[in-house]
């Protein structure tokens, strides 16, 4: 541990050190890094830098001091309900992220199945695909959560799901994608099973919310997943993904204003005040939320279109491309922007991806990796473009590199721990 020293240092200074800390980091301005950060080009990091200067100490935890960042978020609120063709009731809350807004769908999935059915025991239900933010949310919130395994096109089995609905469940999940192998799991079936006891449906959209709504315009099947499915309740779709905001901003939305309150704490009995919160932060940066909303501005649904073509057309490349490396699979149907591979069961000498990755990394690519099966996985986005043909051809070389050997190292950390 280093100690806090007595005398500060200059701007300069600081600054350098601060340049030279980032030698290690993933280079995602080159485009060889797959997720964690989403570049829509040159105009939408200045107009998101710009608004962030603006708003650099700016706080919404009252928005009644700073009523810009209510419009702000009523605005962008109101923009994504739109884009999921939420009805005029819909509303909602920006939060820190997918999983905060995962979060908020979940307490606020106990607090209905509570006030209105007088569930004391609540349950809710995902498919094994669903995001971890849900295992998170029922430890501490206290909710039974039954993981229910996919079916082998890596969709929900909604069967197995649906039998597991008894009286004591709050919520039932889908997402569209899910995050592993970037397939839709069937919405309207899920939707009907929590609507056969009342319960709260959620669809984690926090990959899709920004690209399927595009993709769709640009002519591609899309199954019915958001609020024209009758029995989703609520949906979280994130900004700071495929919405090309900085880090970090996400929206959750009710199908009414009457749902949402279940999502918002309120405690009146204390010397500060009369006290409401509709999130887990109380203090909240006004940074990533007026950024999103100077780069929805920016963009507007053309820019976004434009935005998802070139997502799109960068993984229709990688998966053709990868589809082509013998020894080489690609693990479900996706049809979007999420693509997952693994070594080829079939193959006489598989490939070890856990050393494939390694050797990728080291030429600079990065993957992260997921199991069973083992393999590795890339949210491709605008930021690839034009890197997709020297990625394969890393890959190829990577391939024969490492056939016939293996690594140690069989961890899938997707996390922070230090």
């Amino acid at each position: 541990m280093t100690g806090f020293a007595q005398t500060g240092r200059s701007i300069d200074d600081v600054m350098s050190e601060l340049a030279d800390k980032r030698a290690n980091d993933v280079k995602w301005e080159d485009g060889r890094t797959f997720g964690m950060v989403y570049d829509g080009g040159p105009e939408v990091r200045e107009v998101a830098e710009q608004a962030a200067s603006l708003y650099l100490h700016e706080n919404a935890l009252n928005t009644k001091a700073f009523p810009s960042l209510g419009a702000i978020q009523s605005e962008v609120v109101g923009w994504t309900a739109s884009l999921l063709r939420g009805p005029d009731t819909t509303s909602g809350f920006l939060t820190s992220g997918g999983t905060e807004s995962i979060l908020c769908a979940v307490k606020a999935a106990r607090e209905r199945g509570r006030i209105e059915r007088g569930v004391t025991e609540p349950e809710m239900i995902v498919a094994t695909s669903g995001h971890a933010a849900f295992h998170k949310a029922a430890h501490l919130f206290g909710l039974t959560i039954h993981s229910v395994p996919v079916l082998d096109d890596w969709t929900a089995d909604v069967d197995a799901m649906a039998a597991l609905v008894n009286e004591n469940t709050v919520l039932v999940v889908g997402s569209a994608p899910q995050y592993p192998q970037g397939v839709i799991d069937d919405i309207p079936s899920l939707a009907a099973a929590a609507a056969s006891v009342d319960a709260n449906c959620h669809v984690d959209a926090c990959m899709g919310g920004f690209m399927l709504p595009f993709a769709e315009r640009l002519g591609r099947t899309v199954a019915p997943w958001d609020f024209q499915v009758e029995g989703v309740t609520t949906i979280s779709a994130d900004i700071h993904k495929l919405g090309y905001a900085p880090k970090g901003v996400s929206v959750i939305l009710h199908r009414t204003k009457e749902l949402r309150r279940y999502q918002t704490f309120l405690f009146d009995d204390w010397l500060g005040g009369f006290y409401a919160s509709p999130n887990l932060q109380g203090t909240r940066s006004g940074v990533p939320m007026a950024a999103a909303w100077a780069v929805m501005s920016h963009l507007g649904i053309d820019g976004y279109v434009d935005l998802a073509k070139a997502t799109l057309d960068n993984a229709d490349q990688m998966r053709a491309g990868i589809a082509e490396v013998e020894g080489l699979t690609v693990l479900g149907d996706g049809q979007f922007h999420l693509v997952a591979f693994a070594a080829d069961p079939d193959d006489d000498d598989p490939v070890d991806v856990f050393a494939l990755g390694d050797a990728l990394q080291r030429r600079g690519w990065y993957h992260d990796r997921q199991t069973p099966p083992d393999n590795l996985h890339s949210t491709v986005s605008n930021s690839n473009t034009g890197v997709i043909g020297d990625y394969l051809e890393a890959l190829r070389e990577s391939v024969d590199e490492v056939r016939g050997t293996a690594t140690d190292d069989r961890s899938t950390s997707y996390a922070t721990l230090e």
